[in-house]
């Protein structure tokens, strides 16, 4: 429920974090570490997440939020004449404010279809790009940005993800990956990227927080740590290096201990297919077929404010003059008798 009795299925982050990072925080509440995530606790977290990625050297650190992530990295990988390639939808083109283009990286948008980028599309927008006689005035694509899952609640297939990095390695650009969500990308059955495919793959990634349990934060990982030596520094740089790293580190010391991570999505998935049922039993038309924590479906605008009197869900689109697509999304805490009473009332 939320603060006004409603039940909530706004978003994937408005709850607080899983009780064994609650517990933990309240164990080691008074001691004193080294700050910005130089103490043990945090390199403990950070060779947990070496060992999930099976990169022993990987270069792995804490970030507050999503949005410092992108910037920083995105930044930190581009050189000041080039672009971040991404889908139109991608969060860092929709939902950032402009935090890329404020660091002055153009996002190149391209069209998608539920969420995800077309590999043959982008090969295309770079031999285009290449074969225009005026790209050097043009700004230049020097890196691909994909969600797993997107913001559609879509997944890659891995075969995709290897395609991406062959056409990145032809032109010379780096693939990043926004893990925002990607507990629940871990926890779905029809997903086959892992985090060590991701390790392997990627120039780039992050494995989120926020969204997966955590009170806050994201830990972005580097496989090759020559690629950008000094990260640490450029973070420092950007404003986004939190003093009490420890807060960070110790988070997701606990979300990849005892393989948490791994599984902290199932409840989300579960409830999200019960809810997909549900909506297909008593008729309700979604919009397309997302099998992760995120539910798109139309509804009547008459009905959808009979709803909006005992649920919170997230609005999308318009549909057209009468109805509203909007967005239900469930987490890695909720219950089944959230789901219940969201059926009920459906």
């Amino acid at each position: 429920m939320d603060q006004n009795g409603k039940l909530s299925f706004t978003s994937d982050y408005t709850k607080g974090a899983h009780p064994d990072i609650l517990k933990r925080l309240t164990e080691t509440n008074m001691m004193k570490t080294p700050g910005y995530g130089l103490d043990e606790i945090s390199e403990s977290a950070r060779n947990r997440i070496r060992e999930a990625c099976g990169v022993k050297d990987a270069v792995v650190e804490f970030l507050v939020g999503g949005t410092q992530a992108n910037a920083v990295v995105i930044d930190a990988f581009l050189k000041s004449y080039q672009g971040v390639i991404a889908a139109e939808t991608g969060h860092i083109s929709t939902h950032e404010a402009g935090a890329i283009e404020a660091n002055g990286h153009k996002v190149l948008t391209l069209p998608h279809r539920n969420g995800k980028l077309s590999a043959d599309l982008v090969r295309k927008y770079l031999e285009g790009y290449y074969a225009d006689a005026n790209h050097e005035h043009m700004v230049m694509p020097g890196m691909v940005y994909l969600s797993h899952p997107t913001e559609y609640g879509t997944l890659y297939a891995k075969e995709e993800l290897q395609e991406f990095r062959k056409i990145c390695d032809t032109y010379g650009i780096s693939l990043y990956v926004d893990g925002a969500r990607l507990a629940y990308a871990l926890a779905c059955p029809e997903n086959d990227i892992s985090i060590k495919d991701l390790a392997a793959l990627c120039d780039v990634f992050y494995i989120g927080g926020t969204k997966c349990g955590a009170l806050f934060g994201e830990a972005v990982v580097i496989p090759d740590p020559e690629k950008i030596p000094r990260f640490f520094t450029i973070i420092k740089q950007h404003g986004a290096l939190l003093a009490k790293g420890r807060l960070l580190g110790l988070q997701f010391d606990e979300l990849f201990k005892n393989g948490l991570y791994m599984k902290i999505g199932s409840p989300a998935i579960r409830a999200a297919e019960r809810i997909r049922k549900a909506l297909k039993e008593k008729g309700y038309r979604q919009c397309f077929d997302s099998p992760t924590n995120q539910i798109f479906c139309v509804m009547d605008d008459e009905a959808l404010e009979k709803l909006a009197e005992k649920v919170e869900y997230g609005f999308w689109e318009k549909y057209d003059e009468k109805h509203t697509v909007i967005r239900l999304a469930t987490d890695w805490g909720t219950t089944e008798e959230e789901v219940s009473g969201l059926i009920n009332i459906l």
